[in-house]
């Protein structure tokens, strides 16, 4: 493979503008100057948005799953050729990389906190509008003209079940069926309402004595999905009409005097859990909300759900459900660090009515249990500055999407709690429940080396005048610094030789969808003979390649993403590529994810003075020795490789242990010290993630950091390095990176190497997607041919 390097400086909009000017000739008196880069904005959009599935490569032709955008437009290209709406123009919107502070007005621009329940009151207007403009559409007032009649009405046992239709207005479309079931006794009883396919859990809470309801806002009866067409006037969603229906099936209990008015409960599970939120955020009356496995859209909030991550991103759900949410929403894709609002902030309108937010910790696409505790802790804010801190809960599951009878009785019991019916506390347990400040405490950040290592930059201009360290002294200076970032790896003993390849899984597998290849076969380092600290792993083997001692093969280690169900069948095309051409693949659960979700939950607690970072380098160096004592694997060629957070903790193994034969890295880092605030720069590693605490003490300065990214992958040489790096990755500075890359040229050229750190450069927003998996296998396959040659 050829040097594929580019250096690309990347102001956006002026990245984008000079094709945007090719493509349209000026017509510069019609162009205001704010257009031209909203245009240009947009033209750059239509190039990486996904496209809507045709119709045959929809998995269900229902409504949910996509005929049309709306009642007035097919598509969202549609949507947007009618309107002639363009993306903001984003230069001039404030970057805010971290979740919005709820309790900030303006914030990013002239910040003000809140003090006062009158400033509150008008944090709330504002965020009301922001939602109806980027996520929910606008939408009809109450009408007055509502009536009901019931239809059908029998008696199961002493409970009354009555089918009602509720009608507002001369259009034939303009009306709602409830099915509602009375249990005995006057009242006033508190009620239970869910859409129409959640029958069952409605039975449960009649059960219980909850008076519930059902109503047709869901894909096997939804007579909301013409409200569109009664009211073409408004631009709201699929999902905003589902919640206004809601909005009148409180109307009609508002009739009735066995409801006690108080306490009023909506819940939801996926899509459904999405619209109860948009349901609970505009109608006061509903008291309590569950929002169960809502996924993106839901729980989660937007900013952590692009592909670094395992949620469904704004780019993904807009092209196969862009029905569900405005088509503004998807104006933000790549650039959710730009969004004024967040799914925190559509949650805070329903303070200080209860909310309870509930997933699996392991349900894949949308499950993020860490993600899910970030809207968490900041609703926590809000609702503990109402006064009402246990109006808002937790509730995570393990399984899968599905819920079963024990998910539902829980939700009662919260009910129950919320509506004063029982005394029990609630438990809002947490797996990702790290606090810097917390940690903090009682730490000594004084540095116990005696010096700081040079920097990249500093190194090269030292050795320019002969003044600097000898290259190895300098990379070994950056290793002893690298580890102090880590924190102190407490001493223990080393794991038993690897003599043998298992079959055996951990019962976690029955949970996680694992890859599964047909061109390889899977064999497990497990139980009994396990890697380092009693890790498990996964190892492919192509099926033409037997493990002999006589014809080693190369190993890659690929190393996963931010991922609530760790390695999971998103890997299959990599390792059926790699088994192709001769490679065995191996991958495990990093710390904190997949199977080891509950052994990261108290990592601090038990070792208080190490990194969550530096258990997983450990774990992955542990993975190279084991593998170096597998029979048939050449331990002269293991290869590290990652993404996202993959990638990181495979750049901080490899500048750590020489047994890498070579490293190569996806959208894994920018350089710390030169990070701007449109990132979540050091802070990502030292208060977001938990995953470098020691970087913490640098968050305000962070020029101060001993050693950062640029130094650990000067540590790596003279070893082969592939990084590949986004055009637009909103998470990284590519003119750095590329910078980076340039000095490092430099110092493979002083040590002599064949080896010139290679960069590829793929257009578009952060994603690993086909042609960049390709491009780092065919990398890693061309090294260990020159490596074993």
């Amino acid at each position: 493979m050829k040097n594929s390097r580019h250096f690309v400086f990347f102001p956006p909009i002026f990245l984008l503008l000079p094709a945007f000017l090719l493509f349209n000739p000026p017509a510069a008196q019609t162009q205001t100057e704010d257009s031209l880069p909203r245009k240009a904005y947009l033209e750059n959009l239509l190039e990486n948005n996904r496209p809507h599935p045709l119709p045959n490569e929809r998995a269900r032709n229902v409504f949910s799953s996509f005929e049309r955008l709306s009642f007035k437009d097919s598509t969202w290209d549609a949507w947007q050729k009618r309107t002639g709406e363009l993306p903001p123009n984003f230069e001039l919107m404030p970057d805010i990389p971290f979740l919005p502070e709820l309790l900030v007005m303006n914030e990013g621009k002239n910040p003000t906190p809140i003090t006062s329940l009158a400033q509150w009151e008008s944090q709330r207007e504002v965020i009301s509008h922001q939602v109806q403009h980027l996520l929910s559409g606008t939408f009809p007032d109450p009408p007055e003209n509502l009536s009901w009649e019931i239809t059908e009405e029998r008696m199961e046992g002493k409970i009354k079940v009555q089918t009602v239709v509720l009608r507002f207005g001369e259009h034939p479309k303009a009306r709602l069926t409830l099915e509602v079931f009375l249990p005995p006794g006057p009242g006033p009883h508190p009620v239970f309402i869910s859409q129409w396919n959640h029958r069952g859990w409605v039975q449960i809470a009649v059960r219980r004595g909850y008076l519930g309801v059902i109503y047709a806002g869901a894909d096997v009866f939804d007579e909301t999905i013409h409200y569109q067409e009664v009211y073409p006037e408004y631009d709201w969603s699929a999902l905003m009409t589902r919640a206004w229906g809601a909005h009148r099936a409180v109307d009609y209990l508002y009739s009735l005097p066995q409801v006690d008015k108080e306490k009023i409960a909506l819940t939801g599970h996926s899509r459904n859990a999405k619209l109860s939120l948009f349901a609970a955020a505009f109608d006061p009356r509903i008291t309590a909300v569950i929002s169960s496995s809502g996924g993106t859209g839901g729980e989660i909030p937007y900013r952590y759900t692009d592909e670094r991550h395992a949620n469904e991103s704004i780019d993904y759900l807009n092209s196969i459900r862009p029905q569900w949410f405005h088509p503004r929403l998807r104006f933000y894709n790549g650039r959710e660090h730009k969004l004024p609002i967040d799914q925190n902030s559509l949650m805070a309108l329903i303070a200080p009515n209860a909310l309870l937010l509930s997933s699996s910790i392991r349900e894949a696409g949308g499950g993020d249990p860490w993600a899910i505790e970030q809207n968490y802790k900041s609703l926590k804010e809000v609702y503990t500055f109402l006064g009402v801190p246990d109006k808002v809960s937790l509730r995570f599951r393990d399984g899968k999407h599905a819920l079963a009878a024990r998910d539902i009785e829980s939700y009662v019991d919260w009910l129950d709690i919320q509506f004063g019916r029982s005394q029990d506390t609630w438990e809002n347990k947490r797996y990702y429940a790290y606090d810097f400040d917390t940690w903090k405490q009682n730490k000594n950040p004084t540095n116990t080396l005696k010096r700081k290592p040079l920097s990249l930059e500093e190194y090269l201009n030292t050795s320019q005048t002969g003044e600097g360290p000898e290259v190895n002294d300098w990379q070994e200076d950056i290793r002893k610094w690298t580890q102090w970032t880590l924190g102190e790896q407490p001493e223990g003993i080393a794991a038993s030789p690897i003599t043998s390849l298992s079959s055996k899984t951990d019962y976690m597998d029955l949970l996680l969808n694992r890859p599964a290849v047909s061109n390889g076969r899977r064999q497990n380092i497990a139980p009994y003979n396990a890697l380092g600290d009693y890790q498990h792993g996964a190892l492919y083997i192509p099926l033409d390649k037997p493990l002999t001692n006589e014809s080693k093969i190369p190993v890659v280690v690929y190393l996963h993403k931010y991922i609530n169900t760790g390695f999971d069948a998103e890997m299959n095309p990599f390792i059926r590529e790699c088994l192709d051409k001769g490679m065995a693949v191996f991958t495990m659960d990093l710390l904190g994810y997949g199977s080891r979700i509950e052994e990261g939950a108290s990592f601090y607690e038990r070792y208080p003075h190490w990194s969550k970072m530096g258990k997983m380098v450990k774990d992955t160096r542990d993975a190279i020795r084991a593998l170096g004592q597998v029979e048939g694997l050449d331990s002269n060629r293991i290869f590290l490789a990652g993404y996202a957070l993959g990638g990181t903790v495979g750049l901080f193994t490899a500048a750590l242990d020489d047994q890498v034969a070579g490293l190569a890295i996806a959208s894994a880092f920018t350089p710390l010290r030169s990070a701007d605030a449109s990132m979540e720069g050091i802070k990502a590693y030292s208060h977001l993630y938990g995953l470098v605490p020691h970087w913490g003490f640098n968050s305000e300065s962070p020029s101060a950091i001993p050693v950062d990214f640029p130094e650990m992958l000067a540590a790596i040489l003279p070893r082969p390095l592939l990084v590949i790096s986004p055009e637009q990755d909103r998470h990284a500075d590519l003119q750095d990176i590329s910078r980076s890359l340039k000095q490092l040229e430099k110092i493979s050229h002083q040590m002599g190497t064949e080896h010139k750190p290679d960069q590829y450069i793929p257009k578009g927003f952060n994603r690993f997607g086909w042609a960049s998996q390709q491009e780092m296998i065919s990398w890693i396959y061309q090294q260990t041919q020159l490596t074993d040659e």
